[in-house]
């Protein structure tokens, strides 16, 4: 693994170094060749002895953790790596690196699946998914395959879960929730206006809906070139809507605070909004077939669901956060194009889960996945212990 950093306090008469910071393969090594003679007279071969202190292992833990981070953290591909490693005369294959990614993944699993049932738990659950494609045939009716980002959010922390399969976001999500305990109200659900995010194997989820503003959003600012006015003046009247919210956040508000904040900021603002898209329809002023007309059709269909942050505490305005979170399955599909296999893809969700969440919770995810693979056996006993946000506690005791 690259060393790492060293903080030196040096006096004012001290003298710096000609660079403080240098370039190093991103896996490093060190070979030891062990001479080995035969006796002329016996014909017994003799082998040097392996310095003290080396283990049986070629490879350090650390390997496959900055394997993991390089792999599903940053996008790179293996075979980009693997050429990488050659111009430093430390080879390092596309076979071997899948060998210590599926191993360290399956070491994983126990903190993934604990990850998952406390997502569950959530006050507020977003969820969106894009296509992701895997080489290998599944015997199933579908033949598309997605990767789904769910992202918790709850008072105390952030949790986001990346699942790929056939199924889509309402149907992953619907299998998040039945980890949820018995007794919890049911929880906000952020997602845009698509079936398949809000409905599940057996239906429609149990969730209190909220539809994404900003999705409405774009579809008007689509149509600007053609309709200027009339999109300005939606704009104008959502701006004001942001606004009231970033002070929220700015102001730390509680939810409760901050529901009573926008009733009162916002509500007239948007009740303003739904009378003037109203009238656009039924005053006969646009065309209900033209692009803007569409853009009316869906804001006044999903209203409701695009307003519910006026009745719900802790509502949130748009789906952004889960887009955000997406972009990481979109950036592996950008760069490797596919997962070869299921078990590929569940060994990049495993991945992409624990070091999404770890950020989500201000946590340096490369310490945090090493602490986990230093304790596998005691992650497997207790992984609630093991968590991004609590895991320094579990680490120092033992």
């Amino acid at each position: 693994m690259p060393p790492l950093p060293q903080r030196q306090v040096l006096s004012p008469e001290g003298a710096l170094a000609p660079a403080c910071i240098t370039g190093a393969a991103p896996i490093q090594a060190t070979i030891y060749e062990l001479e080995r003679r035969r006796c002329n007279l016996c014909g017994q071969v003799f082998t040097a002895q392996a310095p003290a202190g080396m283990g049986e292992e070629n490879y350090d833990l650390s390997v496959a953790v900055l394997l993991g981070l390089l792999r599903y953290g940053t996008g790179l591909p293996m075979n980009r790596l693997e050429r990488l490693q050659l111009a430093f005369g430390i080879p390092m294959p596309v076979s071997t690196q899948w060998e210590l990614l599926l191993k360290a993944a399956g070491l994983l699993t126990p903190a993934h699946a604990e990850l998952t049932r406390q997502a569950a738990q959530g006050e507020v659950l977003y969820n969106d998914d894009t296509i992701m494609r895997i080489l290998e045939k599944a015997p199933l009716e579908r033949k598309a395959t997605y990767t789904t980002s769910i992202l918790s959010r709850s008072v105390d922390h952030r949790i986001a879960l990346f699942i790929t399969g056939h199924h889509h976001a309402g149907e992953n999500l619907q299998a998040v929730l039945k980890h949820r305990a018995e007794g919890l109200s049911a929880p906000i659900q952020m997602c845009d206006g698509l079936a398949a995010n809000t409905v599940g194997e057996a239906g429609d989820l149990n969730t209190i809906l909220a539809h994404c503003l900003a999705h409405a959003h774009r579809r008007f600012v689509e149509v600007e070139g053609k309709f200027p006015v009339e999109v300005e003046h939606l704009l104008g009247q959502l701006k004001v809507v942001y606004r009231n919210d970033a002070r929220a956040k700015r102001e730390g508000m509680d939810p409760q605070v901050r529901l009573a904040f926008h009733q009162q900021g916002s509500g007239p603002v948007m009740a303003g909004l739904e009378t003037w898209l109203r009238d656009q329809i039924e005053g006969a002023k646009v065309e209900p077939n033209s692009g803007l007309g569409q853009a009316i059709a869906y804001m006044r269909k999903h209203w409701k669901e695009l307003t519910l942050f006026l009745h719900e505490p802790g509502a949130p305005l748009d789906n952004n956060l889960c887009e955000a979170s997406l972009k990481r399955a979109i950036m592996h599909r950008k760069n490797s194009l596919f997962y070869r296999s299921a078990t590929g893809a569940r060994v990049g969700d495993t991945f992409m889960s624990l070091i999404h969440s770890t950020e989500l919770n201000g946590v340096e995810p490369f310490e945090y996945l090493l602490e986990l693979l230093k304790h596998a056996k005691e992650v497997d006993r207790e992984p609630a212990r093991w968590m991004p946000w609590n895991y320094p506690a579990a680490a120092a005791s033992g």
